[in-house]
């Protein structure tokens, strides 16, 4: 990796930018999501790249490249590198420095930096900046977002109901093994009962 090769005075690219790379080269060309379509790829031109399905790229690639299911957190990253938004059609992404087959680039970007003079002013005009998002796209990401957690949600209920129905068996098979002395049943009985669930 970059990192690795990287000496001395050679200024390294940030690992975001490497994974992001990473990702759109080898899962970019080649990925294709459960439908059989494209879930990201470079665009066109090569000078910047286009997630076609947010949901399977949130659920695929995002965990396998970073430590997170999360494409608002993904496209917050971004925008700290100073990447644009390029269209509110399609979740289109580019970069001066970020382009097809010029890795070299990458230690190039930086992370943007407010001065703190300028900082309250920026938080007042950041609807009104044109390297905002439209409110449609934020409201679109944020239903997005929202989705995520719904379904993530359902999954821990349902696991809260799978673990509960566990606990009830055995303790069920528990109170079977240890029993009163009177018609308690069998240790072979209890082993029979543990190994049905």
């Amino acid at each position: 990796m970059d990192q690795l090769s990287c000496s001395g005075k050679a200024r390294c690219p940030a690992p975001f930018l490497s994974k992001t790379y990473d990702l759109l080269e080898e899962a970019g060309d080649a990925g294709e999501g459960r439908n059989g379509k494209k879930i990201v790829s470079w665009n066109a031109n090569g000078d910047g790249f286009v997630v076609w399905c947010t949901s399977e790229f949130a659920d695929i690639l995002l965990p396998k490249y970073f430590k997170h299911n999360n494409f608002s957190s993904f496209i917050r990253q971004l925008n700290t590198y100073g990447f644009k938004k390029t269209t509110s059609k399609r979740w289109e992404f580019q970069h001066e420095k970020f382009r097809k087959g010029q890795r070299h680039l990458l230690a190039e970007i930086s992370r943007k930096r407010c001065e703190p003079s300028v900082f309250p002013t920026f938080l007042r005009a950041s609807g009104a900046s044109s390297g905002r998002w439209e409110q449609s796209d934020r409201r679109l990401l944020l239903m997005e977002e929202n989705e995520s957690l719904r379904k993530e949600n359902l999954e821990l209920q349902t696991q809260i109901q799978q673990l509960k129905a566990l606990e009830m068996k055995l303790l069920d098979c528990l109170s079977g093994c240890v029993g009163t002395a009177t018609g308690a049943p069998s240790s072979s009985h209890c082993i029979i009962r543990r190994h049905s669930f």
